[in-house]
């Protein structure tokens, strides 16, 4: 009996030091962040998780109908979106594998087994019901099963990401079509302004006023605008099929019609960066990927002890078939019919130790990913809170640029008329007034992707109006 009392406490001594060395490193690292950023003026405030929360339909804040309906189509069309919905079943269903680890299982079967030796042979019939469970001495099943859920939910993660990339690009892709629109409305201006100066200049030197010069000159003017006409709608047709992309569509199947951009403003309102931890998708995956990894190393450190399997089938057993399901015929076994209930690894080449510190290394690796990935998702709204701030003074100086040299090109066309100057007034002020008139339409067009690109930094909009479900 002391015997039996020493190995008792032995063995319940061993599974206790065995469960304090089965612990995890944490799911969650502690970043030394900024009470602020550094390009905002807003106060910093509590940031509550609200990652698989809904973006809304936050390019409504543009206020242009056609972006609503060319969005709303991506997301209806994309095969990108589709292959990330995919993926997101894909780990759905390998959780299910996972927990399904951890049931109860059941089976039934019949059929003979054939024995015999040197002088005879039998046969022998049976039909049974087997039982099985794995009692999860350890936490190995379970932390598999979390690792496995958190998997699935870093795909939703990635999904969302993905959905999130989509609307931002087709909105940029927009942006910048519209953007070019303006470039071309602008060289179709001025090219009509040169080919009136080539005329007027061919009538002065017919009528003897002005030499062969002037008209040679206005000739180039008029070829090198016509020139940078079709570099701008190269860009554009280039943009349009990249936006048929995006939309699930051949280039041939779509084309955007023209119109020139029209000024966006967005207003960020005050606090609003500090919901970048909270919503960006990307580092939420991230995260999930860390918990994951950590709920492995438990399940690596798990399969050091022992595991617990209890079996069991009852059924009838008979060596003659037409005896098999008679009452006299049943049986029953408790215990595994091959191999142990109770199975401690003792020689396993290293296996166990090897698995273990590959998870302690995955977790590392995820570790770094995750605080990288915070730092690229500061980066990114800085960036795009300083483009917004410097471009809107950069576009009010344009403007006043612009308007300056239209009137500075009306008054050297004004005084060539008049023979007051030569024509190299006339195309220095020209040149002028289109290369800042591009320029303030270029810097507009970077303001709207701007926006787009700091509603992307922040993981969505601030505008929740009509909620964007994930797909079922």
């Amino acid at each position: 009996m002391k015997t039996f009392n020493l190995s008792l406490t032995t063995l319940v001594a061993a599974l206790i030091l065995a469960g304090c060395s089965t612990t995890k490193p944490p799911e969650q690292v502690k970043l030394d962040l900024p009470a602020q950023y550094r390009e905002s003026e807003g106060a910093w405030k509590l940031a509550h998780p609200a990652d698989d929360a809904d973006r809304g339909v936050w390019w409504s804040v543009f206020g242009d109908a056609e972006l609503n309906n060319l969005i709303t189509a991506a997301t209806q069309s994309s095969p990108t979106l589709v292959m990330a919905m995919a993926r997101v079943k894909e780990a759905r269903a390998t959780a299910g594998l996972a927990d399904a680890d951890r049931a109860f299982q059941l089976s039934a079967g019949a059929g003979p087994t054939r024995q015999g030796n040197a002088t005879s042979s039998s046969t022998q019939w049976r039909a049974q019901v087997n039982a099985s469970y794995e009692v999860d001495l350890f936490g190995r099943l379970s932390d598999n099963s979390r690792a496995a859920a958190l998997d699935a939910q870093g795909q939703e993660a990635a999904y969302r990401s993905v959905l999130l990339a989509l609307q931002a690009d087709v909105a940029q892709q927009y942006f910048a079509i519209r953007s070019l629109d303006s470039e071309l409305d602008v060289l179709q201006q001025t090219i009509k302004l040169r080919q009136d100066a080539l005329r007027l200049t061919q009538r002065r030197f017919d009528a003897g006023d002005t030499s062969e010069l002037d008209v040679a000159q206005a000739r180039t003017e008029l070829a090198v605008t016509q020139a940078e006409e079709e570099g701008v709608q190269r860009n554009r047709s280039q943009r349009d099929h990249a936006l048929a992309i995006l939309l699930g569509k051949a280039p041939a199947q779509f084309t955007l019609a023209t119109a020139p951009l029209q000024a966006v403003t967005v207003s960020v309102p005050p606090g609003l960066p500090s919901d970048l931890l909270e919503r960006r998708p990307d580092i939420a995956q991230a995260q999930r990927q860390l918990a994951a990894a950590s709920a492995r190393i438990g399940a690596a450190k798990a399969a050091f002890f022992p595991s617990l399997v209890l079996t069991g089938s009852a059924g009838y057993e008979s060596d003659a078939l037409h005896n098999l399901f008679q009452w006299s015929s049943r049986s029953w076994l408790l215990g595994p019919l091959v191999g142990t209930m109770l199975n401690l690894p003792l020689l396993d080449g290293g296996r166990n130790k090897q698995n273990l510190a590959k998870a302690d290394a995955n977790y590392e690796s995820l570790v770094a990913n995750y605080r990288q990935q915070v730092l690229l998702g500061f980066r990114d709204v800085e960036d795009n809170l300083s483009a917004l701030r410097t471009l809107d003074n950069q576009i009010r100086f344009q403007e006043a640029a612009a308007s300056s040299a239209q009137l500075a090109a009306r008054l050297a066309d004004s005084r060539y008329r008049n023979g007051s100057t030569s024509y190299f007034e006339v195309m220095d002020a020209q040149r002028s007034s289109l290369s800042a008139e591009r320029a303030k339409s270029q810097s507009i067009g970077q303001r709207a992707l701007a926006s787009v690109g700091l509603i992307r930094a922040l993981g969505g909009g601030w505008d929740s109006a009509e909620p964007v479900a994930l797909a079922q």
